[in-house]
């Protein structure tokens, strides 16, 4: 899940760099709707694995 969101990051800096702003726009939204899904699913986990022991 972080790999995916830190490929629409570099996409969205490439195409930022190149003038597409529309396309950098969504790649940046798309990549912090994934790191949000990261964080949540990573904290979630954290703490239902150190019940299990």
């Amino acid at each position: 899940m972080l790999s995916w969101a830190i490929t629409f990051l570099i996409i969205a800096i490439v195409a930022a760099v190149l003038g597409f702003g529309g396309i950098a726009g969504a790649a940046t939204g798309i990549a912090k709707i994934l790191f949000i899904i990261f964080l949540v699913l990573f904290i979630a986990s954290f703490f239902f694995g150190r019940r299990r022991g």
